[in-house]
């Protein structure tokens, strides 16, 4: 039986994915009464998530501006779980693991096995919980709280990571251009992963697949720079010659 928060999310997915709808369009696809979805739609505009409308409701995605935290949170959950499911697959015992802020990632972070002893670093407070049991060692890199995506940032951040090194990371992204270019949209975070590839020896994308033809801000990377990409549908025929057998692409729903 579904839950009102995962009728929530699927409310938020689809508004999203046919740039809004109306509240009917909403209560036939859910298969709910109207004044349900109205209620909903009331939670998820107070939570930023969604924009209320004259009878029903538009995505929360303005020009050059980053969407809420909350309505990243929720919007392709499904498809996030998998993706963590498989990346901490690429964690052995006794690495220094990096995890990027972010809400890929932190799917991830809730996939660690609790019978592996590593060193986990995290620019992300909201992972500390995440990544924390008697047996894993957790460091926050420190920096100034973004709270836009509640990361750690600046030179604090930039600092710690340029004295550091990592067997592993896992990076989230926010576009992937055609020829290759990843980039995200604060200029902050776009340094910070940038040092984190520079001092890590096997670096992991996770990212779902509507990323890809996405090109924000500031570039940070290209493909050529990552050793893994996980996503979760096969990578677009324009996409394809961009990986081969060292920058491989794996679909999680293969």
């Amino acid at each position: 039986m579904t839950t009102p928060e995962q009728r929530r999310r699927s409310i938020a997915d689809l508004v999203t994915q046919h740039d809004g709808l109306s509240v009917e369009e909403l209560a036939s696809e859910l298969a709910v009464s109207p004044s349900t979805i109205r209620r909903d739609l009331s939670d998820l505009a107070e939570r930023g998530i969604v924009e209320r409308t004259h009878g029903g409701a538009v995505p929360v995605t303005n020009v050059g501006v980053e969407q809420p935290f909350n309505q990243r949170v929720i919007h392709n959950l499904d498809r996030k779980q998998p993706i963590g499911e498989r990346a901490v697959k690429e964690i052995q015992e006794g690495q220094v693991v990096y995890f990027d802020a972010g809400t890929t990632t932190m799917q991830a972070a809730k996939k660690v096995p609790d019978d592996l002893s590593n060193v986990f670093v995290t620019n992300s407070p909201l992972l500390l919980s995440r990544l924390a049991n008697e047996e894993e060692t957790v460091k926050l890199t420190g920096g100034q709280y973004r709270y836009e995506t509640k990361a750690l940032i600046g030179p604090a951040a930039e600092n710690y990571i340029r004295h550091s090194n990592f067997d592993l990371a896992f990076l989230g992204v926010n576009g992937i251009s055609e020829d290759g270019e990843l980039s995200t949209p604060n200029e902050s975070e776009a340094e910070l992963k940038r040092l984190v590839m520079a001092r890590t020896s096997r670096v992991v994308v996770v990212t779902v697949i509507e990323k890809f033809g996405e090109q924000t801000f500031r570039q940070f990377g290209s493909i050529d720079d990552i050793d893994l990409l996980i996503t979760d549908a096969r990578v677009p025929e324009p996409f394809r010659d961009l990986f081969d057998e060292t920058e491989l692409a794996e679909d999680v729903f293969e």
